[in-house]
């Protein structure tokens, strides 16, 4: 339920920040954001694998793999943004 109100929110924070903007902008932006989004949901996924794992080994690995996973949503969303600010 956290989930559907993040993106309801993350949704309605889009479209006022895309008024100020060009539609390439916005669309380069939100694109980024789609995508940073499912990275997101895949960084969970891998959590919950491994709180769900009784090989605390390959739990660590899946915890680690999830933080990296959160770190590349982090920066393709930084790009997206840069990527829009530099849209004529």
């Amino acid at each position: 339920m956290k989930k559907i109100v993040l993106i309801a929110a993350a949704a309605g924070l889009m479209s006022v920040a895309a008024c100020s903007k060009s539609p390439e902008a916005a669309a380069v932006e939100n694109n980024a954001d789609m995508m940073a989004d499912n990275m997101e949901m895949m960084a969970d996924n891998l959590e919950d694998v491994a709180e769900n794992s009784t090989n605390m080994v390959a739990a660590e690995g899946l915890e680690n793999a999830a933080d990296n996973m959160e770190d590349a949503a982090s920066n393709v969303r930084e790009a997206g943004e840069e990527a829009a600010d530099n849209v004529q």
